[in-house]
C-alpha cells in the first residue's frame, strides 16, 4: 500500500554506487535489483508481441520517454517506469553505444517528495547531467546527476523549484506540467507543457510557458514562449516539450493526448525570449491512441540535427506489458523548398545495421497491373526491407507484410503519387497553367486486416503527406518488429503503427500496382538480431 500520508518513500530497492565507472560495473553484475530486471526480461522471450530490437522495459508498464542524452560517450535513456511492488512512476534507465543495442539499468529517479516522477528532459553540462521533470501534485523538479553511468542522482531542494500552485492557492498564469531545460548566455531556461484557453470552442489550445533561472532553484515566468502557431489543432496541448536548435533553425518537438506526437519548427527570437513558428511536422497521422505515436524524448546530435525517441500505444492488452520505443530518428534540415521554406529530413539512426542477417535481393522485377505478386522465399517478421520502386503511372503501389499465405492476416502498406493536397504556393504560374504542378504524395499504413483477434484495435488507416518530384524513384525502408511497423519513405517522412497478427504464418510479403505497370527495381531483405542475447 502507498501511504496517503505526505511520505512519498519508494518501496522499490534504492542503491548507491561507486562514483568509478569499473566499480560501478562490478556492482552492477550482483545487484539484487538488476538480477531481478534480468530475471523478469528473460520471461517475456515468448511472447509473440514483444519485440527484439526496438527497446521495451524489462518489467511491467512503460510510458513517456525522457531525458534522452549522450553523456561518458554512451547514450542514455530514461523513461517513466511503474515498478510492480510500487507502481507510481519511477524514472527507468538504459544505456547504449549505438543507440541500438541498449543495455538495462536500475531505476535512476524514485519519487518523494513527489507522488509520481512524470516526464521531464536533461540538459548535458561539462561535469554534469541535469533532469527537470514533473513531479505529481508538487511542480516542476531538477535532480542531478555526474558519475559515469549516471546511476546516483541528488534532487536540488528536495522540493519543486517551481511549484505547481500559489501558497495561498491563488490561480498561476501558466500551467506547471511537463518541463524541458536549456542554457543560453549563462542563464538556464525551462518550457513547461500546458494550455491556453480558446474561447469560441471552449477547448484549450497548444501552450508552453517559459521560465529563466540563473541558478536552478529560484524560477522567475515570463511569458508563452511560442508566436505564430497556426498549425496545431484546437484541443491540441503541448506535452513533452523539447527545445533544441536543428541547422540554422529551431524545433520544439512535443505530445498532444489528443493527436499525438508533433513538432514545430522556426526561429528563436532571442532577444524577446520567443519561438517565431514557420512550419509544422506530424509524427502521428490521427489520434494519439490505439497504436500510434505517442511522446518524443529528444537531444542534439552534434551535427546540426536531433536524435529522438518515441514510445508507441498499444492496440492489445499484452499480459504484463504495454509500450514500447520506437526506433531512434534523425531530424535534420533537407533544404529549402521554392519559396524558401525548411523542409525536414527523418531518418533511423544509431548503428541499425548491425541488427541486419540471411540477406536477400530482388532486382528487377516487373509488377504487372492489378496482379499481387507474392514474394517466395521472403518473409519474417523481424525484418528489415529496402525496397526502390519506378512507379511509372501507376496511381497505387502496396506493399503487404505479415501477411499469412491465404491473406487472412496482412499489414498494406500503400503510396499514392500526387494524391494529397496541392501547395500553389509551391509552383510558378507557367508550372500552373502547364499542368506540371503536382500534389504532395500519400503514404498509408492500414491495419484493418492485421489480427484476427477479437480484441486487437485497428487504427484507422495512418496516413502521411510527402512531397516527390515527378520523376522521383519510391524509396521505402521498412523495419517490422513483431508488433510494430515503422516505414521510412525517401528520408522524408515516417509513419508507423502496432499490429497483432495471431496466425504463426502471417509472415508474408507481396507487392501489387493498381491500374498500371510499375518496376520493382531492388528489394533488399534482412532478418533482425534480437539485441537482447
Amino acid at each position: 500500500m502507498i501511504s496517503e500520508n505526505n511520505d512519498h518513500t519508494s518501496l522499490v530497492p534504492k542503491y548507491i554506487f561507486s562514483e568509478i565507472e569499473e566499480e560501478q560495473l562490478k556492482q552492477l553484475e550482483n545487484n539484487p535489483l538488476m538480477q531481478r530486471l534480468i530475471v523478469s526480461r528473460e520471461s517475456y522471450k515468448n511472447d509473440p508481441h514483444r519485440p527484439i530490437y526496438h527497446y521495451v522495459n524489462p518489467e511491467s508498464n512503460l510510458n513517456d520517454p525522457n531525458g534522452l542524452c549522450f553523456w561518458n560517450q554512451r547514450w542514455h535513456l530514461f523513461y517513466q517506469g511503474y515498478p510492480p511492488e510500487d507502481p507510481r512512476v519511477h524514472w527507468g534507465h538504459a544505456i547504449s553505444d549505438d543507440l541500438i543495442h541498449w543495455r538495462d539499468l536500475p531505476y535512476a529517479i524514485y519519487p518523494d517528495p513527489e507522488e509520481s516522477c512524470f516526464s521531464g528532459a536533461t540538459l548535458v553540462e561539462k561535469n554534469r547531467v541535469i533532469a527537470m521533470y514533473h513531479g505529481t501534485k508538487v511542480g516542476n523538479m531538477i535532480a542531478t546527476s555526474s558519475d559515469p553511468l549516471l546511476l546516483n542522482w541528488e534532487k536540488l531542494t528536495n522540493k519543486p523549484v517551481i511549484p505547481i500552485s500559489n501558497p495561498d492557492g491563488t490561480p498561476l498564469p501558466y500551467r506547471v506540467f511537463d518541463p524541458c531545460i536549456w542554457n543560453k548566455d549563462g542563464v538556464y531556461y525551462s518550457l513547461s507543457g500546458g494550455t491556453l484557453p480558446h474561447e469560441p470552442s471552449g477547448k484549450r489550445t497548444r501552450a508552453n510557458f517559459l521560465f529563466k533561472s540563473k541558478d536552478l532553484i529560484n524560477w522567475e515566468y515570463l511569458h508563452p514562449f511560442i508566436e505564430g502557431d497556426r498549425f496545431t489543432l484546437i484541443g491540441d496541448d503541448g506535452a513533452c516539450p523539447y527545445f533544441w536548435p536543428i541547422g540554422d533553425r529551431h524545433i520544439l518537438l512535443f505530445f498532444s493526448h489528443m493527436s499525438g506526437g508533433q513538432a514545430l519548427l522556426g526561429d528563436y527570437d532571442s532577444s524577446r525570449d520567443k519561438f517565431i513558428v514557420t512550419s509544422h511536422q506530424d509524427f502521428n497521422f490521427g489520434a494519439y491512441g490505439p497504436s500510434g505515436v505517442h511522446a518524443p524524448s529528444a537531444t542534439p546530435d552534434g551535427k546540426g540535427g536531433v536524435i529522438v525517441i518515441f514510445n508507441m500505444n498499444p492496440g492489445l492488452d499484452t499480459k504484463g506489458w504495454n509500450q514500447i520505443m520506437s526506433l531512434p530518428r534523425r531530424l535534420s534540415l533537407l533544404g529549402k523548398d521554392k519559396l524558401g521554406r525548411d523542409l525536414l529530413a527523418v531518418e533511423p539512426s544509431g548503428d541499425v545495421e548491425s541488427l541486419r542477417m540471411d540477406h536477400k535481393k530482388i532486382s528487377n522485377l516487373t509488377l504487372s497491373a492489378n496482379e499481387e505478386v507474392v514474394l517466395e522465399n521472403i518473409n519474417g517478421n523481424s525484418m528489415e526491407i529496402i525496397a526502390q520502386i519506378e512507379t511509372n503511372n501507376s496511381p497505387m503501389i502496396e506493399l503487404n507484410v505479415l501477411r499469412s499465405p491465404h491473406k487472412e492476416e496482412f499489414t498494406r502498406i500503400a503510396f499514392y503519387r500526387a494524391r494529397g493536397f496541392r501547395d500553389w504556393e509551391r509552383y510558378s504560374m507557367e508550372e500552373i497553367r502547364a499542368g506540371t504542378a503536382t500534389s504532395n504524395s500519400l503514404i498509408t499504413i492500414d491495419s484493418s486486416y492485421s489480427s484476427l483477434l477479437p480484441d486487437a484495435l485497428s487504427r484507422a488507416p495512418e496516413t502521411g503527406s510527402l512531397f516527390m518530384e515527378p520523376n522521383e524513384l519510391l524509396n521505402l525502408r521498412v523495419f517490422l518488429d513483431k508488433s510494430i511497423i515503422e516505414v521510412f519513405v525517401n528520408g522524408k517522412l515516417c509513419v508507423s503503427t502496432r499490429v497483432y497478427p495471431s496466425l504463426k504464418n502471417s509472415t508474408g510479403i507481396s507487392l501489387r500496382a493498381q491500374g498500371s505497370d510499375a518496376n520493382l527495381l531492388s528489394l533488399d531483405y534482412w532478418n533482425m538480431q534480437n539485441i537482447y542475447k
